[in-house]
């Protein structure tokens, strides 16, 4: 996703509170992960120590800070980052107050720069991914802060639902794994903005939006995914739009993830899906060049993830696999606040552990876990 010119970056970062009020030119990210004004996150490493104790503190630091300095930086609704920072940071007000109202307005001016931008360029590429991203996040804020439908979601729905294929989907580069390596991801998160909008289905049940909610709850009913991954994806997405699942194939994807827990208590992303089956590129390779191939390890990404969905599928917070997966996460923090996920794409920035981390902090607190509490014995 592009870079802002330096007039819009100084614009952007008055919304910003906290950065620097100069334009910089986008920083190297193997030097850093985030970076601008006064906010310095250094790379993400396998070697980083594990923490002495449970830090909800620090993960949150991480992750306001992460998403003040790719916005003000790279100024777009990013997947990795800010995309879900904007759907998951509103639903983590009760621990950790409500996002900043500066994000709103950032997520507005994406929207309206969105709406000028040329028709092809918003078709094509990483387009149709920020405006999915975007009205999640715009759904979510009014699910969880304001508590009313806004008319800039109602606005970025409307534009999502314009650039909706006829099959029901839309358009992916099918490239950066695990967020945007199919077609497929990007619907269930289309599905997620829809269900997140207050009152917004009923509104539009029986016009030319509706016929589009139709068409993608379609779409995700006959459409095979492509790999475990997406299962999971789709299992999330049925606790947000109805009818996307019978309560049998719920239990199957239950089952799936219960049996690919880890004998430590975590989940590995790599276990979710084949080198193959991550999109297009040259990754399979390096994937299965990789010395845990076959074995990876448990990783905070998916452990998140695993939790956050079978916690919505109804699973008690008791259920051992549960508790245990919360074990993994309370032992395995880094002295950052992040959780390590090994990046599928490169090993130069691993922005995976943003959702790495934003997934456990979820996890955590959903489950009245979030308690700070020791590390793993030394």
């Amino acid at each position: 996703m592009k870079n802002r010119t330096a007039g819009a970056l100084i614009l952007l970062l008055a919304l910003f509170s906290g950065l620097a009020f100069s334009a910089e030119p986008a920083h190297d990210f193997r030097l850093h992960q985030y970076r601008f004004g006064e906010i310095s996150i250094p790379p993400a490493s396998a070697d980083e120590p594990v923490a002495d104790r449970l830090s909800l503190a620090k993960a949150g630091a991480y992750l306001d800070d992460g998403a003040k300095a790719w916005a003000a930086d790279r100024g777009c609704v990013a997947c990795h980052t800010t995309g879900w920072y904007g759907i998951l940071r509103p639903q983590l007000s009760s621990t950790f107050g409500p996002p900043a109202p500066t994000f709103r307005s950032f997520l507005e001016r994406v929207l309206h720069e969105t709406f000028a931008e040329e028709r092809n360029k918003t078709e094509r590429g990483t387009g149709p991914a920020q405006v999915i991203y975007l009205a999640a996040s715009l759904a979510s804020w009014d699910a969880q802060v304001t508590k009313q439908l806004s008319t800039e979601t109602e606005n970025a729905l409307e534009l999502m639902f314009s650039l909706q294929q006829e099959n029901g989907a839309w358009y992916s580069v099918q490239t950066w794994p695990p967020f945007e390596s199919d077609t497929y991801q990007l619907a269930t998160v289309a599905a997620m903005a829809v269900g997140l909008a207050p009152g917004w289905i009923e509104q539009h049940q029986s016009d030319e939006l509706g016929e589009g909610v139709a068409r993608l709850r379609s779409y995700l009913k006959t459409t095979a995914p492509p790999h475990d991954y997406a299962r999971v994806a789709l299992l999330w997405a049925s606790r947000h739009l109805s009818g996307l699942l019978s309560r049998n194939e719920k239990d199957a994807i239950t089952k799936l993830i219960l049996d690919r827990q880890r004998p430590d208590g975590g989940w590995s992303l790599r276990s979710f899906g084949k080198p193959e089956q991550w999109g297009v590129g040259n990754r399979s390779e390096r994937l299965r060049a990789e010395a845990d191939f076959g074995d990876a390890a448990s990783d905070g990404h998916q452990t998140g993830l695993a939790i956050i969905v079978l916690s919505q599928a109804g699973m008690a917070p008791s259920h051992p696999a549960i508790q245990r997966g919360l074990t993994w996460l309370k032992q395995n923090q880094r002295q950052s606040g992040r959780w390590w996920t090994k990046s599928l794409n490169t090993d130069k920035w691993n922005f995976i552990t943003y959702t790495g981390t934003l997934y456990p902090v979820m996890a955590l607190t959903m489950t009245d876990s979030a308690t700070d509490s020791p590390g793993p014995t030394q």
